[in-house]
């Protein structure tokens, strides 16, 4: 019985790596004579048909990679780990994923766990460096130590280190080209704490573009901060409405769900009485009701930049001391529409 599972097996791995039976048990037996593309066809059919290597042709890891990252129940941020971690594995670094949640472990917690187990560097997805009352002392005091680090949206003058982040003053200026064009004048915008870089770059973006598309000198009013989740974009967005604000950018899908919320309890319709624009393009909020209008952050190219960067850190080939800014993309959909009084 074992013989017959045994060839099935040879059978489906032959059949999905396009090559005879016979190709697969030489590779499989470690024998001369096969190419080395067809051998890694047939390593890559047994991994995808679910099937264990052999011992001696299992990939061995170059080292453990720390990767760091908020709390994943924004959908923004498994979408940066799932790439970040792929493209670790790519180059056989075994990623481990430190998720920060509030009252939870803290990042230099953390850390000191991953030093503990001899990572090869980590990278950090909007963590304390993106805080700007943090101490930058804990990431001077790894790169002493000559651990390579990348860190991702949140720069910070002064840290040893290569950065990667989304252009936010673009965002803002994406958002509210289009919604101007809508005919929107009295325009609000939703973003959290203001001591995260982000968002103040985002609050400075907003406050020119409103100058240049508008005219509008004061804007002050029609910030308003709060929490990133949808309760903090609701009770933003409940404030900016009462304003008389017919359209409300967000600083974060959750955000902006919270917003179309918001603008519904309040006997509004979504996009007919109040258009609403969201930040990230997060999975699945294309499928929301309505759609959501967005702005996408670049989370493929952001993350293979980050992760090229810290091979090349570990490799001993230093990236440039620089940030590398990414341009976001404006994605319209059924958040937002024409301008009609309220």
């Amino acid at each position: 019985m074992e013989g017959v599972w045994v060839r099935a097996r040879l059978a489906d791995i032959a059949a999905h790596a396009d090559v005879s039976e016979a190709t697969v048990s030489r590779v499989l037996n470690g024998k001369p004579g096969v190419a080395e593309s067809t051998r890694e066809a047939v390593l890559t059919a047994l991994d995808v048909l679910g099937y264990d290597r052999p011992s001696r042709l299992r990939r061995k890891s170059a080292g453990l990679v720390g990767l760091v990252t908020p709390e994943l129940s924004n959908p923004i941020f498994p979408a940066f780990a799932q790439i970040i971690e792929t493209a670790l594995a790519r180059h056989r670094f075994t990623p481990v994923l430190c998720t920060q949640t509030p009252g939870g472990v803290h990042e230099d917690d953390y850390v000191q766990m991953l030093l503990d187990r001899g990572v090869a560097g980590i990278i950090f997805v909007s963590g304390q460096h993106a805080d700007t009352t943090s101490d930058k002392e804990r990431y001077t005091r790894l790169r002493e130590r000559g651990l390579p680090i990348v860190l991702v949206n949140g720069y910070q003058e002064g840290i040893d280190a290569p950065f990667i982040s989304d252009d936010d003053h673009a965002s803002m200026e994406l958002a509210l080209t289009h919604l101007v064009a809508l005919g929107h004048r009295r325009i609000g915008l939703a973003v959290g704490p203001e001591r995260f870089v982000p968002v103040v770059r985002k609050i400075a973006g907003f406050r020119d573009s409103m100058k240049r598309l508008l005219g509008a000198e004061d804007v002050e009013e029609l910030v308003e901060t709060s929490l990133f989740s949808l309760e903090g974009g609701a009770a933003a967005a409940a404030r900016l409405l009462d304003k008389g604000c017919t359209a409300v950018v967000c600083g974060s899908d959750m955000m902006a769900l919270g917003a179309v919320r918001a603008a519904r309890q309040m006997g509004l319709s979504v996009p007919d009485d109040v258009s609403v624009v969201g930040y990230d393009d997060s999975p699945l909020i294309a499928f929301t009701d309505p759609p959501l209008t967005t702005v996408r952050q670049s989370v493929q190219a952001m993350s293979e930049a980050a992760v090229r960067a810290l091979l090349d850190e570990i490799a001993g080939e230093p990236a440039p001391r620089a940030e590398y800014v990414f341009r976001p993309e404006l994605v319209v959909r059924g958040s937002t529409g024409a301008c009609r009084a309220r």
